[in-house]
C-alpha cells in the first residue's frame, strides 16, 4: 500500500473510532509518519474464523478493538435476522482481560440497535457459564468475550449459536461476508441502553447442573490446591466444589484474583513452562492430593499430582483417559469423542466397554456436534463431561470430576497414577508429546507446511510411515482442515497451525504393548526414545 493510501485509510479509521484511548494511540502513529507500525495495523482485517476473532489489542483493522467488535457484532446481528432471529436474544459473557467489558457492552449496544434482545452476564464469569447460558435461557447465539489462555495484549470474541455450540463452516464465512459488508461504523445503530444486565440466576442454574457430574453419595475427600491463573475461576470453582462437599481448595493467593496483566506468568496456560511453578510450590508446602489449575477463562482444567519425590503436570490426554474410564466405570452411556490430535487411547477404552467412539476435526465446535455425546475431550486440557449441560469444554465441571475420581482411588489406597498404569497394561501404552514451534513470521507455518506436503517423510524413528494424509482434502469421516496426518507402525503424527496462536504445532503418540505392570518401565523408556526420536526425525523434515 502506497504511505499516502496508508495514512488516509488510517485518517478514515480514526475518524470513527469509538475508543478515546485508540484514538489517541493511532493519531499518535499518524503525526510521527510510522509507516512501517501502520502497515502493520491496516494490511488488512483481522479474520473472523471457527474462533470467532482473537488478536492484539490496539488500533486499527489488524488488531482486537471497539470498531473491530463493533463491526464483528453488527456482522453477527445481520446473519442472525437474515436466518429468521429477529428478535431473538444474545445472550454476552465476558472474562477480566482488558477491554473485555467494553467490548460485551459494545456488544449489547449493537444487538439491540439491530432489533435482537441483548442480555449480559452480571460480571467476568468462566466461559461455561456463557455456553450454559445460551440453552438455558433458550437465546439463538451467544458471544464469550476471552482470549482464553492467549498473552497479556490479546484478547478475543468467541461466538455460539443457539444449539450452545460454537459457530463451524459455513457460518463462520456467512458472517465473516456480513461484516465485510458493513461500509461505515456510523451505520450501525448503538443505543445506550435497553438491554438486560442479568442477576446470578443463571450462575445459580449452572451451579446447581454442576451436581450432575458426580455420582450421589461418592467419596468427595480428595484435597485440593488450586491456581485460578489469574482468571476468571476462583469464585465458581470454590462454590461448586462447596456445593459438592469437597474440602475447601488451598488456593495459590499469588494467581488467585484476576489480573489482566498476569503478573506471575510469561504466558497465562498450565501447559507452559513455569506457569504452575506457584502451584507445585504450595502443594509441596500444604501436601494436598492433586493440584488444579484453570486457564484465565476456565474452560480448561490442569491436573497435577505428585510423581516420586515431586509434582507433575499429567497431560491433557493423561486426564482425558483417566476421566473416560471414572465415567465407564460408573456406567455412562453414550458416545465418546476427541480430536484427530488426542490419544487414540480413548477410542480402545470406549471399544472395550462397548460404547460409541467418534473422531472428529481439532477443537470443541466439532467435538460438540458428536450425536450423542456423553464425553469429549481434546489434549489441550479440555474436557466436556456434561454436554446436556455445557457443549463445550468445561474446567469447572471437570475439576470437580476429577477430584472425585481422586477421592474413589483414596479410598482404595491408590491414586491416579495407579489407575493410569492399569489403563496402560490393559490398552498398552500410549505415550503423547508435541513438538510446537512460535513464530514471528506466520509464513514460517505455511513454508514449513509447505514442505511437508511436498516431501512427506518415509520414516520417522526409523519406523515406517505407513500412510500420509492431507487433510486439505478431507476424509470419508472428516470435513477439510489445514493439517498432515502421518500414521506409523505403532505411532502416530498430526502436524497443523494453532487456530489461535502464532505456532506450528505437531502432535505425537506412541503405542507401545506392556506386559504386565512389570513390564511398565521398559515400555515408558521405549516410549521416551521414540517420542524424542519422531521429534528430530519431524523437526529436520519439515526445517523447524
Amino acid at each position: 500500500m502506497h504511505d499516502d493510501d496508508l495514512i488516509a485509510r488510517a485518517k478514515a479509521w480514526l475518524a470513527e473510532d469509538p475508543d478515546p484511548e485508540t484514538r489517541g494511540e493511532l493519531a499518535g502513529l499518524i503525526d510521527a509518519g510510522d509507516t512501517a507500525e501502520l502497515s502493520a495495523r491496516f494490511s488488512g482485517t483481522l479474520q473472523f474464523g471457527t474462533a470467532g476473532l482473537r488478536g492484539e489489542l490496539g488500533a486499527g483493522p489488524q488488531r482486537m478493538n471497539r470498531s473491530v467488535v463493533i463491526r464483528a457484532a453488527a456482522g453477527l446481528a445481520a446473519y442472525l435476522k437474515k436466518n429468521g432471529e429477529s428478535g431473538g436474544l444474545v445472550v454476552i459473557g465476558y472474562d477480566a482481560r482488558h477491554k473485555s467489558a467494553d467490548f460485551a457492552r459494545d456488544t449489547a449496544a449493537v444487538m439491540t440497535g439491530a432489533g435482537l434482545r441483548a442480555a449480559v452476564l452480571p460480571r467476568p464469569l468462566p466461559t461455561p457459564v456463557l455456553a450454559f447460558a445460551i440453552r438455558h435461557l433458550g437465546a439463538v447465539a451467544g458471544v464469550e468475550v476471552t482470549a482464553s489462555h492467549n498473552p497479556p495484549r490479546d484478547n478475543g470474541y468467541k461466538v455460539y449459536l443457539g444449539d450452545g455450540s460454537q459457530i463451524v463452516p459455513p457460518a463462520d464465512a456467512e458472517i465473516a461476508a456480513e461484516i465485510d459488508a458493513i461500509t461505515s461504523l456510523h451505520d450501525v445503530p448503538r443505543p445506550d441502553g435497553g438491554w438486560e444486565i442479568l442477576d446470578d440466576t443463571v450462575l445459580d442454574a449452572y451451579l446447581a447442573r454442576t451436581d450432575a457430574v458426580l455420582a450421589a453419595g461418592s467419596p468427595r475427600t480428595a484435597r485440593t490446591v488450586y491456581t485460578a491463573m489469574h482468571g476468571v475461576g476462583r469464585d465458581v470453582l470454590l462454590a461448586a466444589f462447596a456445593r459438592a462437599g469437597f474440602p475447601e481448595p488451598v488456593l495459590v493467593a499469588e494467581q488467585a484474583d484476576p489480573d489482566p496483566d498476569f503478573p506471575t506468568v510469561a504466558f497465562p496456560n498450565p501447559e507452559e513452562p513455569g506457569a504452575m511453578d506457584l502451584a507445585f510450590a504450595r502443594a509441596r508446602a500444604t501436601g494436598p492430593d492433586l493440584v488444579i489449575a484453570n486457564d484465565p477463562d476456565a474452560d480448561r482444567c490442569a491436573v497435577a499430582v505428585r510423581d516420586g519425590g515431586d509434582w507433575r503436570m499429567l497431560r491433557g490426554d493423561e486426564v482425558g483417559a483417566l476421566l473416560a474410564a471414572h465415567l465407564v466405570r460408573s456406567g455412562a452411556r453414550g458416545t465418546f469423542a476427541e480430536s484427530i490430535v488426542s490419544s487414540s487411547l480413548l477410542g480402545r477404552i470406549a471399544e472395550a466397554a462397548e460404547l460409541p467412539y467418534e473422531e472428529t476435526l481439532t477443537g470443541f465446535k466439532w467435538i460438540a456436534r458428536v450425536e450423542g455425546l456423553r464425553y469429549g475431550y481434546e489434549e489441550a486440557l479440555g474436557y466436556c463431561v456434561d454436554p446436556e449441560g455445557v457443549r463445550d469444554k468445561d474446567g469447572i465441571t471437570a475439576a470437580l470430576l476429577i477430584t472425585e475420581l481422586a477421592s474413589q482411588l483414596k479410598e482404595e489406597g491408590r491414586t491416579l497414577l495407579d489407575l493410569l498404569d492399569d489403563l496402560a497394561v490393559e490398552h498398552g501404552l500410549h505415550a503423547t508429546d508435541q513438538l510446537s514451534v512460535r513464530v514471528e513470521d506466520l509464513s514460517l507455518i505455511a513454508d514449513a507446511m509447505g514442505r511437508l506436503r511436498e516431501q512427506p517423510p518415509t520414516e520417522l524413528a526409523g519406523l515406517p510411515v505407513t500412510r500420509a494424509e492431507d487433510l486439505t482434502r478431507g476424509t470419508d469421516r472428516l470435513p477439510p482442515t489445514d493439517g498432515l496426518r502421518y500414521t506409523l507402525d505403532g505411532a502416530r503424527v498430526v502436524v497443523r497451525p494453532s487456530g489461535t496462536e502464532p505456532k506450528l504445532k505437531c502432535y505425537l503418540e506412541v503405542v507401545v504393548p506392556v506386559s504386565g505392570h512389570a513390564g511398565l518401565a521398559a515400555a515408558r523408556a521405549r516410549a521416551a526414545e521414540l517420542l524424542a526420536a519422531i521429534k528430530r526425525d519431524l523437526s529436520a523434515a519439515a526445517d523447524i
